[in-house]
């Protein structure tokens, strides 16, 4: 998402000739792999590990790394050593490569004269800086800090916000910026019933469309 930013903005001429379906499925493959291959990683330690505790409840709402270890009666440093490694290099490395697309994008927006055009440049970024900075904010949090003093709750909380919250609110993030959508959007809340029976005045469906344009 940050490099189809930086084509659009830094490089719109090329845009189409770089950002083909080929390459946006190249891409897609590749962080299927990544992200199969960071697991892939981490599971054989962790299988190793004995779990001799009465209890097999895990405090959490899906099987998180920290909650798992706690279970464990092994000794768990050589494992979360390896899984803050693989964290940093999974975590850390697409992060840099997003500021380092941003700073290109920022430098080029700055020169641009216009402050309409530089507003329109800045808003089509901000939706994934948005999402960005939820999701990888949550990610160096929860994998990136020590464990020691860290809450369970607050743990939970932040698992929820990467895990649920950034997936819910990416539609309504991007698709609001759509034109169509806000258009469909405001027609259907105008069909509502409760709507409808209460509007003495009803909408203009054209009028609304040429504002939104």
């Amino acid at each position: 998402m940050s490099y189809d930013r930086y084509l659009a903005i830094c490089k719109p001429l090329n845009y189409h000739s770089i950002m083909t379906c080929m390459l946006c499925l190249k891409y897609i493959i590749i962080s299927w792999l990544i992200s199969l291959l960071a697991v892939l990683i981490t599971i054989p330690p962790i299988s190793q590990l004995s779990f001799c505790q009465t209890s097999n409840v895990i405090d959490h709402f899906f099987c998180d790394f920290d909650p798992i270890l706690e279970l464990s009666c092994s000794d768990t440093f050589v494992v979360r050593l390896l899984c803050t490694s693989v964290a940093s290099l999974f975590v850390v490395f697409p992060f840099v490569l997003i500021v380092i697309s941003y700073s290109h994008i920022i430098h080029t927006v700055l020169q641009i004269q216009s402050n309409n055009q530089r507003g329109k440049a800045f808003s089509t970024c901000g939706s994934h800086l948005a999402v960005v900075s939820i999701f990888y904010g949550t990610l160096f949090t929860i994998y990136l800090t020590p464990v020691k003093g860290k809450s369970t709750v607050t743990h939970k909380i932040l698992s929820l916000m990467y895990c649920v919250a950034t997936p819910l609110i990416n539609p309504a993030i991007y698709c609001l910026k759509n034109k169509d959508v806000k258009i469909a959007l405001r027609k259907f809340i105008q069909n509502l019933p409760c709507v409808s029976n209460t509007s003495s005045n009803p909408v203009n469906i054209n009028k609304l469309e040429q504002e939104v344009r």
